[in-house]
């Protein structure tokens, strides 16, 4: 009895533990999500821009792309087969970044939150949202996320282009 009573408190604590830090992460994303920031630096929170027409940092972003996100999301941004079904885990495949997904519909800051901190429930994705995206703010410097969702964007028509443009100015609105 006296064991089970340990594990109980083993495992109560590892939850605890677990909900800490997904509020820490949480709470991180919002701030970053809600701070003043200058929109031509990198770590730019909700007035975040991202110019896709810089030849340079696109072609920086292609090739961080390639390295970093096209195994998941596609050589050619196509995503994974089936993305809009859960996988038999329960998670969801890795969706298509170029014009037929849903990368377009969000704003800049979000993209560069998403992709920066992970898929934070309630903060950077529906609740009880979950996908095997990591957080690559340890791997990837603020550039160099710029630079990959700049790559992103330049391949999107000029319509779908326009359209997360107004999205990208709407999100920057709101205070």
């Amino acid at each position: 009895m006296e064991g089970s009573g340990k594990l109980r408190w083993r495992i109560a604590g590892l939850i605890a533990l677990g909900v800490a830090a997904a509020v820490a992460i949480a709470l991180q994303t919002q701030r970053y999500l809600e701070a003043p920031v200058d929109a031509g630096k990198a770590g730019a929170a909700r007035q975040l821009r991202i110019d896709a027409s810089d030849p340079v940092r696109v072609g920086q972003g292609q090739r961080i792309y390639a390295q970093q996100c096209g195994a998941c999301h596609g050589a050619n941004l196509e995503g994974q087969r089936d993305w809009r079904q859960r996988l038999p885990n329960g998670r969801m495949p890795a969706p298509p970044h170029d014009a037929s997904g849903h990368t377009w519909h969000h704003p800049d800051a979000v993209l560069f939150a998403i992709t920066k901190y992970g898929l934070v429930a309630g903060v950077t994705a529906l609740a009880g949202y979950v996908s095997d995206m990591p957080a690559f703010g340890q791997s990837l410097s603020d550039e160099d996320i710029i630079a990959v969702l700049a790559y992103i964007k330049s391949t999107w028509p000029q319509s779908i282009a326009a359209a997360q443009r107004e999205v990208t100015e709407e999100h920057a609105a709101r205070r």
